[in-house]
């Protein structure tokens, strides 16, 4: 079958006939002349032993692609997309077999148990049941054994990562008070806003007059709120955001995941007050404060399991990176293009 073609080639095979194979051709049935075959794939990638071909990278490719294409960007800039993100996918699945080759190296064995344990975890903290799991893995364009093969791949490389990288590192208490010290506005406490808002939209084209219309439109709201009408009727009544019907409840934000503008517009506001006109993204914005909390600051003590987290990531990346960097200069690595 077409698709089981060169899942990998045998070390046996030299580099030299490996480069020269460019494409695969495949001759149908009773035909005998070369200008009848057909271009079924190439290699756009060798590493070491294995190969990646065309088809891997296209599949890798197309859901990014598909999102590149939707959003509506000028042609040159759409291309310019594209091409950086192919070549970042080219990139991962490239460190992909190396860490692939490193696992088998090191005689790393996943058992069948193993897997059928964490499908079930992913299954159950989705709330699926099998019929879903699998109607979900279609849209994704996978059977349950191409997920299944995908899950033994990512426990390997974890306990690749695990015996190469994580179990040489270690976390000191000097290393945490540094961060500790030199963070300590992460630390000292915060707030969080039970904000609502009223949203006009404004037209994203042409027409200047409609978004002049819009802006009054707002500023007679703003007049209203002001004379004592209540945030949640001129929400329910003029606003045109999806929360509109429950008097623009937007819940509950931590001050700093709240946007640079927002977070200016309601400094120093009380609960049961409302900013003025906000020119933002989404069109013209009015805010309320619902209600302020305070959030206590964390001791050293109590921000010690996050910091190390925190660092412990932080390394990870670090040397993992170093260590694939590494791992790809001792490598033959060739892209085709």
């Amino acid at each position: 079958m077409i698709n089981k073609y060169f899942s990998k080639l045998s070390g046996n095979i030299p580099y030299g006939l490996i480069h020269a194979v460019a494409f695969l051709w495949v001759i149908f049935p009773g035909t005998a002349h070369a200008e009848k075959a057909e271009v079924v794939d190439r290699i756009v990638a060798i590493v070491n032993d294995d190969i990646i071909p065309l088809f891997e990278l296209e599949q890798a490719f197309k859901p990014y692609a598909e999102k590149i294409r939707s959003l509506g960007y000028p042609p040159d800039k759409e291309q310019e997309m594209l091409f950086k993100v192919r070549g970042d996918i080219l990139s991962q699945l490239i460190d992909q077999k190396l860490t692939d080759q490193e696992t088998g190296k090191a005689r790393i064995v996943v058992g069948e148990k193993e897997i059928h344990s964490t499908i079930e975890r992913i299954r159950e903290s989705n709330f699926y049941t099998d019929g879903d799991m699998r109607k979900a893995l279609e849209k994704q364009g996978l059977t349950m054994e191409e997920f299944r093969k995908r899950i033994k791949e990512e426990i390997l490389r974890s306990r690749l990562l695990n015996s190469e990288v994580k179990s040489k590192i270690v976390i000191t208490k000097e290393e945490i008070k540094s961060y500790y010290e030199n963070n300590r506005d992460l630390y000292r406490g915060g707030k969080k806003y039970h904000l609502k808002n009223i949203l006009l939209k404004i037209p994203e084209i042409g027409d200047e007059s409609k978004g002049s219309d819009v802006k009054k439109k707002i500023e007679s709201v703003l007049a209203k709120l002001k004379a004592g009408q209540p945030f949640e009727k001129m929400a329910a009544k003029y606003s045109e955001s999806s929360s509109a019907s429950e008097g623009g409840n937007l819940g509950v934000f931590e001050e700093d995941v709240l946007s640079p503008q927002i977070r200016e517009a309601i400094k120093g506001m009380k609960a049961g007050e409302f900013t003025s006109v906000l020119d933002t993204d989404l069109g013209c914005q009015i805010f309320f404060v619902q209600e302020i909390t305070e959030l206590p600051g964390k001791s050293l003590e109590e921000a010690t399991p996050e910091i190390e987290e925190k660092l412990f990531k932080e390394i990870v990346n670090k040397k993992f990176q170093s260590w694939l960097e590494d791992l790809r200069k001792r490598s033959h690595i060739k892209i085709i293009k």
